[in-house]
């Protein structure tokens, strides 16, 4: 159980039946009275955010989360199918369970898939994935004016800047967490 001197930015708890992650946490000490937890949360299953004072006496559940690795298969109409590489079980998600995370879902990508009371809600990406890039316009030596990078189509679909040394048929390294190119990967 935690109290409300427990809460921090970051910390996940059930309220009701859902699974809470609190996104920004203040700590209010009016002149008399109790002191006062204000707390914005996000509900981990719908996305839905709003905002929450506590009370100092107020108690709450640890959220019963795990994160059990997956291997990612293949899209089935709206949903993302996962396969758990211990009972071979598959599990679906939605788009919006899988987020931004779509971008850089590859067959066979190891991902780590967030389990809510044995229920997905979730996918956590390596920080880096290797992809090929599809598609690239040349790049004229001696063109400063079009800048140091270029828009490039990778394998997945996604759309990212690179600089100009990078050709279509190259893979690169792309950070999962902000999207931007790392390096060129070579073969």
């Amino acid at each position: 159980m935690y109290t409300a001197s427990d809460l921090r930015k970051g910390l996940r708890i059930k309220i009701d039946t859902d699974p809470y992650q609190i996104t920004e946490f203040n700590f209010v000490k009016p002149g008399k009275g109790q002191s006062l937890y204000r707390c914005k949360m996000r509900n981990m299953i719908t996305g839905a955010q709003f905002e929450r004072t506590f009370r100092e006496v107020d108690t709450f559940q640890p959220a019963d989360l795990q994160e059990k690795t997956m291997q990612y298969l293949y899209k089935e109409e709206s949903n993302y199918v996962f396969m758990d590489m211990e009972s071979y079980e598959q599990v679906y998600l939605t788009a919006d369970q899988v987020g931004d995370a779509i971008h850089f879902l590859l067959d066979n990508l190891e991902v780590d898939v967030l389990l809510f009371e044995d229920r997905p809600i979730g996918v956590t990406l390596p920080n880096s994935v290797d992809l090929r890039v599809m598609k690239a316009e040349p790049w004229a030596k001696g063109d400063s004016v079009s800048g140091n990078y270029k828009p490039v189509i990778l394998e997945t679909g996604y759309k990212v800047l690179v600089p100009p040394f990078v050709e279509e048929g190259e893979k690169i390294r792309v950070d999962t967490r902000s999207g931007e190119y790392l390096t060129r990967v070579k073969e």
